[in-house]
């Protein structure tokens, strides 16, 4: 057997949070590496790495660390909840601490673990007007112009929430790519369906912009849980069963904290022949 040679080429980590996967770069003391490129083919599951999006961690000042999300089309995105938490969570134990602050496109947020080592992450507060989300035009966000009566909601990406008697009943992979591009979302959006299993607990399935179905979505988490209790369903902490776990989303007056399992999966390197080949 031909003795094992010391890795070369770009270290990674592979996590994933209630089954959303993500690849993470750690790009501190350095320059930045992702390119839509690159990010495209790391997130091909049969001639990358796959992920449902890419997290790149980078300095920052006035916070620990600072992250930009890409989809594995290439795209960027402009936030992503769970791939947060996993990253909360490394950097806190690297740290050894039990609470982070750090940047994203749409702020700063804070995140911590609690006694029983599950990650919080306040997504901050959501976006409530149409040219926020953003929509087209003016529009009722709890009662969209489009069939089965959806709403909106911005966190840092759009979210078109359908209420539904039974979202295992959906065809996903038909209705989210049919909605994603819906002209009233000019940059296209998320799409969830939801239905009320008990009191502050919902059964939510996702079709993510760039990605198309995951296991979960922590953004569209918080979005839901907020179209929910405006609409009146449920209330300001909810619970919501999603394909790849359980997440727990509490709307509270500092912003939307979500809490959910983390969970660390191997450690790579990418070989500098595929990075060349996608620079």
């Amino acid at each position: 057997m031909r003795q094992m040679q010391p890795p070369q080429g770009l270290p990674f980590i592979k996590m994933h949070g209630a089954g959303n996967d993500f690849v993470i770069l750690d790009s501190r003391g350095r320059q930045p590496v992702t390119t839509p490129a690159l990010a495209a083919a790391l997130g091909d599951r049969h001639r990358g790495v796959g992920f449902d999006q890419l997290a790149e961690i980078r300095d920052a000042e006035g916070a620990d660390f600072t992250l930009d999300f890409w989809n594995n089309d290439g795209s960027r995105a402009g936030a992503c909840g769970n791939a947060s938490r996993c990253v909360a969570d490394l950097v806190m134990a690297g740290l050894g601490r039990d609470s982070v602050r750090f940047g994203t496109a749409r702020g700063t947020l804070a995140a911590t673990r609690r006694a029983d080592g599950l990650v919080s992450v306040n997504m901050g507060a959501p976006i409530l007007d149409w040219d926020g989300v953003p929509l087209a035009e003016p529009s009722d966000l709890l009662h969209l112009p489009i069939p089965g009566d959806p709403a909106a909601v911005g966190m840092g990406n759009p979210h078109c929430v359908f209420f539904v008697d039974d979202a295992e009943a959906i065809d996903l992979a038909r209705e989210g790519a049919k909605i994603e591009h819906h002209p009233l979302f000019p940059r296209a959006t998320n799409v969830e369906y939801a239905s009320l299993t008990g009191p502050d607990r919902l059964r939510m399935r996702v079709w993510e912009r760039g990605t198309g179905i995951t296991l979960a979505c922590g953004s569209g988490a918080c979005a839901t849980a907020v179209a929910a209790h405006l609409r009146g369903l449920a209330g300001r902490h909810v619970v919501l069963d999603l394909d790849g776990g359980t997440l727990e989303i509490d709307w509270r007056d500092d912003g939307v904290w979500m809490t959910g399992p983390t969970a660390r999966v191997f450690d790579g390197w990418l070989a500098p022949e595929f990075l060349a080949a996608h620079a």
